[in-house]
């Protein structure tokens, strides 16, 4: 279904030429969407005044009941609007995604290997035109009606949001009772509104299951944001919502709400392999408690690189698909992929989401070895690149001879000898049966403190929010380690999960919703 949220953008954003260690090891698992049972996911591109939104759903249920409003600032015309491929969202996610690593020291006799990010540059901003036509007795005008793929579309404006509330029941979108008051501000803004329904004639299934492409949109406004508060009206609780930004050259952070980056960089326990995904919650919930109603960067990174890798960079094919064939990117143009994550309640979202743009971080990207105090180890720091991952880290010291008179230890990378280890799992969404990892202690899986939220290794505290339960992981194909040339040839498994909903503010009653974990 498509969940309640607002819209998000993906922009590309530059990396300078800067040499940094690279550690090819092995990628164990990630974090993605699908550890939340209620998250909402979108993509977005911003370049100028430009927003592209880039909305995926997984609705379960009649199409004829599927309804999808969305707060627009301009009328969208057909040439704005666009189905997208369900497998793009997954890349995304993916790349983005906090991420389980495993290094092993390399033979201290050993020389370091190091590589170059790219250059990029900025496209300009497309503006849009806009329509008319005549109001309705509701106060409501039809600006433009289109059909796109299997959607019927029409975008309104309203002089009333009773009236609006009225039309949209009158003419059979399934929206949820009290949506007026929700409208009103958006009206009394002049903003415009981008509903869809599904013509089942032009569906297609799978099974007894239909299957509804994505959609995005773009458009141009001054203020980049992201409607929220429609979504407000299907949500059952606790939500999180993941919003990744694509810019060229630029990171972004929310300007209305406070801001914190996850700890990374954190040595973890072997254990912590059988279910990553319990080991990130307990993560997420302890600082969310430290930083009660923040968002939280979890990723800012150029686009076209990663290290480690576990899945390749965004091909310039996909960047066109989310965005870049409407800002002008060019080949060999990079963009900075933002990852923020939000968990709120009703009451924690007062206002859209509003979107800055921030300078570059740099983080959980050298290694968490025993060099260096807590502090440096954890600390994200101002950089002139975006070099920020959540990265969570099995260690396994070398324990080989050494044999030069000049060993450099900290070099960190595959097994020696170029061995595999057992196959390896990845994170899932929930089951009746918990696995080892997520029944533990946080404090139990690091094996260091974290002084960021005051976590000390070894802790047997009970986690304060217990993670959801974990379903048998699904078999990962080991990556394999390069030997040479830093990060570039080194290939790693999929994560074998499915990307959630990339949602966006959504009405659809009388749908199948799914389980909480």
């Amino acid at each position: 279904m498509f969940r309640a949220l607002g819209a998000l953008v993906a922009l590309g954003g530059l990396v300078a030429a800067s040499p940094v260690q690279a550690f090819c090891g092995f990628y164990v698992s990630g974090a993605d969407a699908s550890l939340y049972s209620d998250a909402t996911m979108v993509v977005m591109m911003r370049e100028g005044t430009t927003t592209v939104l880039s909305m995926q759903n997984d609705y379960q249920g009649p199409p004829e009941a599927f309804a999808l409003v969305v707060p627009v600032p301009v009328v969208l015309e057909e040439e704005n609007v666009k189905i997208l491929p369900h497998e793009v969202f997954d890349r995304v996610d993916a790349l983005a995604a906090p991420r389980l690593v495993e290094y092993w020291e390399q033979d201290p006799c050993r020389p370091m290997m190091r590589y170059r990010g790219g250059p990029g540059g900025i496209p300009a901003p497309v503006a849009m035109a806009e329509s008319a036509a005549a109001p309705t007795d509701e106060g409501v005008t039809v600006e433009a009606e289109f059909a796109v793929g299997e959607y019927d579309i029409v975008v309104l404006s309203a002089r009333d949001s009773g009236g609006l509330d009225r039309w949209l029941r009158r003419n059979e979108y399934n929206i949820p009772e009290g949506a007026e008051p929700v409208l009103r501000p958006y009206v009394e803004q002049a903003t415009k509104f981008f509903v869809a329904k599904v013509d089942p004639s032009r569906v297609t299934f799978q099974g007894n299951r239909a299957v509804l492409s994505p959609l995005r949109v773009h458009y141009d406004s001054d203020t980049f944001s992201l409607p929220v508060r429609l979504g407000l009206l299907n949500s059952s609780g606790v939500q999180d919502l993941i919003v990744h930004v694509l810019a060229q050259g630029q990171r972004y952070e929310v300007a209305n709400y406070e801001n914190v980056t996850i700890p990374t960089n954190i040595r973890v326990v072997n254990e912590v392999r059988e279910d990553f995904g319990g080991f990130y919650r307990s993560l997420f919930d302890r600082v969310r408690e430290r930083n009660p109603h923040t968002v939280v960067t979890e990723y800012a990174w150029d686009a076209s690189s990663c290290d480690p890798c576990p899945t390749p960079a965004l091909s310039p094919a996909e960047l066109a698909t989310l965005g870049g064939d409407v800002v002008g990117a060019g080949p060999g143009q990079s963009f900075v992929l933002t990852r923020l994550h939000y968990r709120y309640e009703k009451e924690d979202l007062d206002h859209d989401l509003v979107f800055r743009a921030a300078p570059p971080i740099v983080g959980g990207r050298g290694m968490p070895d025993a060099e260096g105090s807590l502090a440096e180890r954890e600390a994200v720091q101002m950089g002139g690149i975006n070099n920020f991952q959540g990265r969570y880290a099995i260690l396994h010291p070398w324990e080989g001879a050494v044999a030069c008179e000049a060993p450099q230890r900290g070099q960190w990378g595959g097994p020696p000898g170029g061995a595999q280890p057992h196959p390896l799992a990845a994170a899932g969404g929930p089951s009746a049966t918990p696995r080892p990892a997520a029944r533990a202690s946080l404090g139990a899986l690091v094996a260091a403190d974290v002084e960021s939220i005051d976590l000390r290794a070894g802790d047997a505290a009970a986690p304060a929010t217990e993670p959801a339960p974990q379903p048998e992981p699904t078999p990962v194909p080991a990556a394999t380690h390069s030997g040479e040339g830093g990060c570039a040839g080194c290939s790693v498994g999929s994560t074998g999960s499915a990307l959630p909903p990339l949602v966006l503010v959504l009405f659809a009653l009388r749908r199948s919703r799914r389980r909480r974990g």
